[in-house]
């Protein structure tokens, strides 16, 4: 059964350009890969831009042959490289399930979903993060962070990603976490698995 955090929407093929990029977990550590995230961040911007070309006056505001405006192709490209740190460094590679990233390009918005798995330990303090997130001032939060970030640079989880895509580029996250009986799991057991979705008009 899947606990939601948010509003999550799930995702739809129907009349909707659609991009799923899949990381198998089984060839190299997910942990060694992430350091490469914004290879596939990149990738995916760049995709993601070919759709906003060409588009005829009164569609969005946009004339034609104009590309998708800057703060929106930044926006896709940050999300996407955040969306795919956290999951990688966060994955439980003792799962072996493949972490996967896609993004569905609506007619006013853009919603990403990355797909990984984590451990319960982790879980417990992610939904703890999470349960505080969307509780509390998120700007309020922001300024938090970065004076606690400050007193402590060499800390490893900075809390600053989510903050930034809701302070910066008004997305709209929401959360997902299911037990899952799979295949993708190499020893056959069930699988805590989490899917993040982040919002964002265009």
């Amino acid at each position: 059964m899947a606990e939601n955090f948010g509003n999550f929407i799930e995702p739809k093929n129907d009349e909707v350009e659609y991009l799923i990029v899949g990381f198998s977990s089984t060839s190299l550590p997910l942990k060694q890969r992430w350091k490469n995230k914004g290879l596939s961040a990149d990738f995916i911007s760049g995709y993601l831009q070919t759709f906003f070309v060409g588009r005829q006056d009164g569609d969005d505001g946009l004339r034609n042959g104009e590309t998708i405006p800057a703060r929106s192709r930044n926006a896709a490209k940050y999300i996407a490289n955040e969306l795919l740190e956290n999951a990688m460094k966060f994955s439980d590679e003792g799962a072996k399930y493949s972490t996967r990233i896609s993004f569905y390009l609506h007619e006013e918005q853009l919603i990403f979903y990355v797909v990984n798995s984590l451990n319960e330990n982790d879980k417990a303090n992610f939904q703890a993060y999470i349960q505080k997130l969307i509780s509390s001032d998120a700007n309020d939060l922001y300024i938090e962070q970065m004076e606690a970030n400050a007193l402590n640079p060499d800390s490893n989880t900075s809390g600053l990603g989510f903050l930034s895509m809701i302070c910066d580029y008004s997305a709209r996250l929401a959360w997902k976490f299911e037990i899952l009986d799979t295949d993708d799991d190499m020893s056959g057991t069930p699988v805590s698995v989490v899917t993040t979705m982040v919002c964002v008009d265009v």
